[in-house]
């Protein structure tokens, strides 16, 4: 009876291999059959869940990204490197002014 069950898992990852699931998010059959590693198995039921919207099923969790490359001209990336972004943030106002190391405790 084992036997059968253990393959019954292994065609299971096949199929999910077949509808896309990434191998680094499939589980070894011995994680669900000896309950050592069930993290692993609800990582694939999570990825087969997002990979059955494009089979017509309801999906399971977060929509899968899909790939939007974009092309931008050499001005366009020549004009981007002198542009100072916001994530740099500002420096104004950035003094020591207010620290005092050193000074003794006013009680």
């Amino acid at each position: 009876m084992a036997f059968k069950c253990m393959e019954n898992i292994n065609a299971f990852l096949e199929a999910a291999k077949q509808l896309g699931v990434p191998p680094q998010e499939t589980f070894q059959t011995v994680d669900l059959w000896e309950r050592q590693n069930l993290n692993s198995v609800v990582i694939c039921l999570q990825s087969l869940g997002r990979k059955a919207d494009k089979y017509g099923k309801q999906s399971i969790g977060p929509k899968e990204a899909e790939k939007n490359e974009r092309m931008f001209s050499e001005e366009k990336l020549r004009a981007g490197q002198t542009i100072i972004g916001l994530q740099m943030g500002s420096n104004k106002g950035a003094t020591q002014s207010g620290i005092n190391f050193g000074n003794t405790r006013h009680m």
